[in-house]
């Protein structure tokens, strides 16, 4: 099976309001992926891919693309593994994961699930690029 011609085979897929998420057979698939980001444009949400880890230091990788945001491929994305995090809770019956956005800059985050309350909390080194206020109305 081949995803709307993006040259992946998943197998599983699954959405949320704004993602597509597929899970792959290998890493190798997700680091060998070259993106069409024009096919990836017509699927209208962002794409996340996602596999176990053959290093046994990481529990699972993913990548992050959404052109329609003017983000081609994002270097480590939260939200994406805020969505991952149960699902991989799920396959490897565990909480607490040691995962790897593997884009060419990458990052590596230390997630654990709260099943009690369904919160991630992602841990990891990062680097301030801007501060500013939320407001809600």
């Amino acid at each position: 099976m081949r995803l709307l011609k993006l040259q992946i085979s998943p197998t599983r897929g699954f959405e949320s309001e704004s993602f597509l998420c597929f899970l792959v057979e290998n890493e190798s698939e997700i680091q060998s992926y070259s993106p069409d980001f024009e096919k990836i444009k017509t699927l209208e949400k962002a794409v996340i891919l996602s596999a176990k880890s053959s290093n046994q230091d990481l529990d699972f990788v993913s990548r992050f693309f959404a052109p329609n945001s003017g983000i081609n491929e994002d270097p480590v994305t939260g939200s994406a593994h805020c969505l991952l995090t149960p699902v991989w809770s799920e396959i490897l019956q565990k909480d607490h994961f040691r995962a790897k956005q593997i884009s060419q800059r990458g990052g590596i985050l230390e997630l654990i699930l709260h099943k009690d309350s369904q919160i991630v909390e992602i841990l990891g080194e990062a680097k301030t690029y801007m501060e500013g206020e939320i407001f809600w109305k």
